[in-house]
């Protein structure tokens, strides 16, 4: 299916902040390609297929964009999906691969999202949000903060993001504790955490981050029940994927005030709604999915997503997802 003659059309979606030509060399693609980059976001799926219907090959930024299989079946001429990093739950690659299209990833890098978990730990222990709010309306010292030495905080899967959490959590004098569906208690004592059950972490911590992968065996694993366990006095944070925690749950939570408050970089639906409640609660500190929004992740993805489509091009091997492409 891939193009010969002539220039194939690529469509690259969802750079909010219009840097896709800036963060990667896109000249090898010069009198190969004809590029659309697409700074806005459609949310509704037949929008998409119109706007994609005359591209060959889709570069996506992270799960921003479904391609779900009923798209993907009016999109024939769809030849090569490119995404960022080599996994996306958002893609139907079987179905991709059925209609003949090629679906191929990027590399990734991994201290981001640790890297933001910190920053709403600190935001929501020095009450950052409510502090700057009435600086500015020139008021002086709102609250008083709570320490992290001598706090407990509790990880919610100790991979390679959590662990990283728990590295800065013990250089901050806190104690550690983990718990997840894989994880031991030797694994654990690696990473300078005391294992844990599910029910004693969300009870012990003065601070809970999910740092967990979504998948079948973790889609809601904290809910209502989970939360109930937790002190009053208690922050909750995910910046890892919204479907891992019940949303209207958490959000009865905070209004109630049966926590102190919480910190959120993911959302069920993307971009958060004007509306939503959480952008309302006094005792949220949100950012819009800034995870994995940095310089040197935008120049892997992007210059990776290039490498990818000239790969393509020339009949040369690929990061494929699904199956191994050959030379």
């Amino acid at each position: 299916m891939r193009p010969t003659a002539e220039p194939i059309r690529i469509a690259v979606l969802d750079d909010y902040q219009n840097v896709a030509l800036r963060y990667a060399d896109w000249s090898p693609l010069q009198g190969r390609a004809e590029v659309c980059v697409f700074n806005d976001h459609l949310s509704d799926p037949q929008a998409v297929v119109d706007r994609l219907r005359e591209f060959d090959v889709v570069c996506v930024m992270r799960e921003r964009t479904p391609l779900t299989a009923a798209m993907l079946s009016q999109l024939p001429r769809m030849a090569l999906i490119v995404t960022t990093a080599m996994g996306n739950a958002a893609i139907d690659v079987e179905a991709a691969l059925k209609q003949g299209a090629v679906v191929c990833g990027t590399g990734a890098v991994h201290n981001g999202t640790p890297e933001l978990i910190w920053l709403h730990v600190l935001a929501l222990a020095r009450q950052l949000s409510a502090e700057q709010e009435l600086l500015r309306a020139g008021r002086w010292q709102f609250g008083v903060g709570c320490d992290l030495d001598g706090a407990t905080m509790g990880i919610v899967g100790l991979g390679r993001m959590g662990s990283r959490v728990a590295r800065v959590a013990l250089a901050f004098g806190m104690h550690v504790v983990a718990w997840s569906q894989n994880l031991t208690p030797e694994r654990a004592a690696e990473n300078g955490a005391r294992y844990v059950d599910k029910e004693s972490l969300f009870r012990e911590s003065d601070f809970v981050v999910t740092c967990l992968q979504l998948g079948p065996r973790t889609r809601g694993v904290i809910g209502a029940r989970e939360l109930s366990l937790m002190k009053p006095s208690a922050y909750f944070i995910n910046t890892s994927r919204a479907p891992l925690v019940d949303e209207p749950a958490l959000i009865a939570a905070l209004r109630d005030g049966r926590i102190a408050g919480a910190g959120i970089d993911v959302f069920e639906q993307e971009p958060l709604a004007a509306d939503h409640p959480l952008r309302s609660l006094r005792n949220v500190f949100i950012t819009p999915h800034l995870g994995y929004v940095t310089e040197a992740q935008y120049r892997l993805f992007y210059g990776e997503t290039v490498e990818d489509i000239v790969a393509w091009l020339n009949g040369a091997p690929i990061r494929c997802i699904g199956f191994q492409r050959q030379a």
